[in-house]
């Protein structure tokens, strides 16, 4: 997401497995029971394995990332070089590229459909629909909060959005209203930094902002499946600063593979992962 945060997220942890306090007698027990909270199961790990390297532009610092049309459709953020640009995967060469205003930081990216691009901004509560074939500006929607990470789910009915606190937003594409939100949860509590998603199966995959995993969600329960350790990934970039994160996930129905690269990477990963 950002360089650096401008806010602390406070939030309040939910014990699975505490006791309610309650008044005496049968009203303590119905208290208790009407408290009482359905325990997340632990996630399991699991660890990539790398099947491919690709070059990666290091001066792009990649807010979000979707595989379509035999390349990457990547959205840029910092301000004064955010831009939604198309990668040719073997050569990491820019194909195609739209600039962002100087007052815009890009952030998540999504596809609707076929032929339509819609891109978040951080701060600037916007989001900017494209046409696919050449990047021509065809909308904006408002909304309120920030923007992060952005996907549509298998379908293309819906989008996800994540915001950097715990909770993720389902919107119509058509217009951008929050149909509902969820809360995303471990067994530690609500599972919060979420960043950068990708809808792969029948699952939402989110970068975990400022660190090395990914966290699989389930979008019915909210609640996290497994966590993609990808610290190797990391020992085979060139670093420059602190913010050069993992975030970047890509998916290929087609075929079912799955890229990742980061912030000012500059390489691109195809991966495999057992979960």
């Amino acid at each position: 997401m950002k360089r650096l945060l401008a806010s602390v997220i406070l939030f309040s942890t939910v014990s699975a497995c505490g006791s309610s306090v309650g008044g005496a007698g049968q009203a303590g027990s119905a208290s208790a029971a009407s408290d009482a909270v359905t325990a997340v199961p632990e996630p399991k790990t699991a660890v990539p394995q790398i099947v491919a390297e690709y070059p990666h532009d290091a001066k792009a610092y990649t807010q979000g990332l979707l595989w379509a049309d035999g390349g990457f459709y990547e959205s840029t953020g910092e301000y004064g070089e955010s831009s939604l640009r198309f990668v040719e995967p073997a050569t990491g060469k820019v194909g195609r590229k739209v600039t962002l205003p100087e007052r815009y930081f890009g952030e998540g990216l999504a596809l609707v459909g076929d032929s339509l691009l819609y891109q978040l901004t951080w701060q600037e509560q916007r989001c900017f629909v494209y046409r696919k074939s050449d990047f021509r500006q065809v909308g904006v929607f408002a909304y309120s909060g920030e923007g992060w990470g952005l996907t549509s789910d298998r379908t293309g009915d819906s989008l996800y959005m994540s915001d950097g606190s715990s909770w993720v937003r389902v919107l119509d594409p058509a217009d951008f209203s929050q149909r509902r939100r969820f809360q995303v949860r471990d067994h530690n509590g609500p599972v919060t930094e979420i960043n950068e998603l990708e809808w792969i199966g029948d699952r939402l995959w989110a970068n975990l902002y400022l660190t090395d995993r990914i966290a699989v969600i389930d979008p019915a329960t909210g609640y996290v499946t497994h966590y993609i350790d990808c610290s190797a990934l990391e020992t085979r970039i060139a670093h420059r600063r602190g913010t050069d994160v993992l975030n970047g996930i890509a998916h290929d129905p087609a075929t079912g593979r799955i890229f990742l690269t980061g912030k000012n990477w500059d390489k691109l990963f195809e991966i495999e992962v057992g979960l």
